[in-house]
């Protein structure tokens, strides 16, 4: 009688432990990042330049970069059916980028943060993954969006891409960076590292979405 007491008392303790490492897993598996923002640009009339004007979240700020940046425009076609209200970098006459920033908060991009967006791409252009950290570094995606014949949605898992340092005096590449911290990201944004050449040669974003954790600015 005694050994089956004791039988019973280690499937318990079994039984217990197991319980324990699965909501231990769940808690883990959950402990997923969430949607920081989504910026879907005002459907209000094409413009060149692109502006303030045409970003529809309330807190987010549109910054441009290159020597071309007066040249990004918010496109849009009435003739075209289902015709989506978009920056578009054909008139770019050098290299281009734009990010956006939180005006509240930093955004903490570790673990399987992600960024999804929808893109269309002509000619040989690729859309990579632009960020500047608090401490004023730049990093561009070795992984990227290419060319479709319609619009495309994407997603990238932060954790799989590597990173290039990003001079952004001529919006180019440089070195490989082995080592990053994505805790405090400030901005978030695109390049396709080359000049517009009209339709058939340019990039063009619809929305993008990020998602990760909120983080306190400290000048805030």
């Amino acid at each position: 009688m005694k050994i089956k007491k004791y039988w019973w008392v280690l499937i318990l303790i079994q039984l217990t432990l197991l319980v324990v490492i699965i909501n231990g897993k769940f808690a883990v598996s959950n402990d997923r990042p969430s949607l920081v923002y989504r910026e879907d640009f005002r459907e209000i009339p094409a413009a060149l330049p692109i502006t303030q004007e045409h970003i529809s979240h309330e807190y987010l700020m549109l910054n441009l970069y290159g020597s071309a940046k007066e040249s990004l425009k918010k496109s849009h076609h009435e003739n075209i059916v289902n015709d989506p209200y978009y920056l578009w970098s054909g008139r770019c006459s050098s290299n281009w980028a734009a990010t956006f920033s939180h005006r509240q908060f930093l955004v903490d991009l570790r673990g399987v943060a992600k960024i999804r967006w929808r893109t269309k791409q002509s000619g040989f252009r690729r859309l990579h993954i632009l960020l500047k950290l608090e401490d004023g570094t730049w990093l561009v995606s070795d992984r990227t969006q290419g060319a479709s014949e319609d619009w495309k949605i994407g997603e990238f898992n932060l954790m799989d891409l590597e990173w290039y340092a990003l001079s952004m005096e001529t919006i180019t590449e440089r070195e490989k960076v082995s080592s990053v911290d994505l805790s405090r990201v400030d901005e978030i944004g695109i390049t396709d590292l080359m000049r517009g050449g009209s339709s058939s040669a340019s990039s063009r974003l619809d929305w993008i979405e990020v998602y990760g954790k909120p983080v306190e600015r400290f000048n805030s």
